[in-house]
């Protein structure tokens, strides 16, 4: 989607603030003992409340209101019965829309005390958001981005997932640029025009590069075991710099 009213850009605003929230409050009631359902049906009560509509389920009738991946589980984790415990990676992925606009955010995080090792990869992630996120400039080139999430990742010990990618956004939840590499492809020189939004999305693993669909049809893991961290918002790329809505 490029943006070109102002009701474009105060719309997505909207989606992009609630479906911020409803990731923060998600994360905020992340406990040990609570069940990945619990957490996913409160979701569908802040849903309701802010009167929009899940993006997985509404889009593609995915068995959740939000993704909730846990430890070995990558991405498009399905709720359900699992606990959380204490030390769990957990990802919380809530996409949504109002009024026909999407937006899509993202964020790992480890459960009370846990491994050194999950923090620092969560942090790099982070690091690696915010070097991508500077080449977000109107008349850049895409493959610019993965080569700075890349670069990040390798220097701090780790790599990136290389078959999950960020995506367009905006009228649907997934559009036209319909990748956002997370390492660099030379071949990738399209240009970032001015007003397109994008769902950003590092993917930073301690070793897989590639994940797999498990039998459920659904959910993405790494076949050794490796652990991911993802961060994600949607971001409008304007002349004056990237602007997050789903900060």
């Amino acid at each position: 989607m490029i943006v070109k009213t102002e009701q474009d850009l105060f719309k997505l605003k909207e989606i992009g603030k609630i479906v911020g929230q409803i990731r923060d409050e998600m994360i905020q009631k992340t406990q040990p003992g609570i069940t990945t359902k619990e957490l996913d049906d409160f979701a569908g009560e802040l849903f309701e409340k802010h009167g929009a509509v899940s993006g997985p389920k509404g889009e593609y009738d995915f068995p959740g209101f939000t993704c909730i991946s846990v430890n070995e589980e990558v991405a498009h984790g399905i709720p359900g019965k699992r606990v959380i415990q204490e030390g769990d990676l957990v990802n919380i992925d809530v996409s949504g829309s109002k009024n026909g606009y999407f937006a899509d955010t993202g964020l790992s995080f480890v459960v009370g005390e846990g491994d050194p090792v999950l923090f620092n990869l969560c942090e790099v992630a982070k690091k690696a958001f915010e070097v991508g996120l500077s080449k977000l400039k109107v008349g850049s080139k895409k493959s610019g981005i993965g080569k700075a999430v890349y670069s990040t990742a390798k220097k701090h010990g780790f790599t990136v997932i290389k078959n999950l990618t960020g995506h367009g956004i905006g009228f649907s939840l997934h559009e036209s640029p319909d990748h956002i590499l997370n390492y660099y492809d030379p071949w990738d020189n399209e240009l970032l025009p001015e007003g397109v939004v994008i769902a950003f999305e590092p993917f930073i693993s301690t070793g897989a590069e590639e994940v797999y669909e498990k039998e459920d049809g659904w959910t993405f893991s790494t076949r050794n075991k490796s652990f991911v961290a993802q961060i994600e918002h949607t971001v409008i790329v304007t002349k004056e710099g990237p602007i997050i809505i789903t900060g």
